[in-house]
């Protein structure tokens, strides 16, 4: 049986994650090409053999620059489709993306909430992907969502909500960025906190997953699952997702 298929963010520019690595591997696999080409020319097996060693780092650097491309432009939002199938939306629903950065994932769940709200929290720190509230905003408005949603500047590990205020709770590559694991813990019990009871979360990510689903459980959580990796975007990631206790 196919999956369904959820509407997501498509006419705004969200960018490239890791798009410093992607250049960095750009011009490093065009300089070792270049020096592949001269090295082959020269006389002696030694020469002959770093030529292939440079051209097999030139290949390997040419594809996982593409594959990071591709991860963003195309491979997130077939992940995102299927978070949005763990998450089972109605259209009146309030939500919380947690690390909302340019508002793909902010943007895509507005399109599933037509008389809801969504409501992204960022820090903003992460200066390379050009992250800022007016970006975030004006990407809403490129994707016609932006009646729909709000953006506050705040910390995942001390949310700015009351308890059980939103039916669901998503986050896209964001719980990993903090390094500490005793503070993504409290990250993770904050989302269940401000999580209604029946509410549903999911949580892409691709480090330290292993950890999320003990601590959602023992946050209240239940029918907590670990996806398989996706390997359609680069790192491949996984889903998190589960279902706050009903009183």
């Amino acid at each position: 049986m196919s999956k369904p298929s959820y509407a997501v963010a498509n006419k705004a520019d969200y960018g490239i994650e890791g798009i410093r690595e992607v250049k960095i591997m750009w011009v490093l696999g065009s300089i070792l090409l270049i020096a592949a080409i001269f090295l082959f020319q020269l006389d002696g097996l030694v020469w002959t053999i770093v030529s292939f060693i440079f051209l097999a780092i030139t290949i390997i650097s040419y594809g996982e620059s593409t594959w990071m491309t591709l991860s963003s432009k195309k491979g997130q939002g077939r992940v995102v489709n299927d978070m949005f199938g763990k998450l089972n939306l109605k259209k009146d629903d309030m939500v919380l993306d947690v690390g909302c950065g340019r508002g793909f994932l902010m943007n895509s769940l507005a399109k599933q909430v037509s008389g809801g709200k969504v409501i992204g929290i960022d820090t903003w720190s992460d200066k390379r992907n050009r992250n800022a509230p007016e970006t975030t905003l004006q990407n809403a408005k490129t994707e016609g969502v932006k009646d729909r949603v709000e953006i506050q500047t705040a910390d995942a590990r001390n949310l700015p909500f009351e308890d059980e205020t939103f039916d669901a709770v998503a986050s896209s590559l964001t719980i990993h960025t903090i390094p500490d694991p005793d503070h993504r813990q409290k990250a993770l019990e904050e989302i269940a906190r401000v999580l209604k009871p029946g509410g549903l979360v999911a949580i892409m990510d691709f480090m330290y997953v292993e950890e999320y689903p003990a601590i959602l459980a023992k946050a209240g959580l239940t029918d907590v699952e670990k996806s398989q990796f996706y390997f359609s975007m680069f790192p491949p990631v996984i889903i998190v997702s589960g279902k706050k206790k009903a009183e």
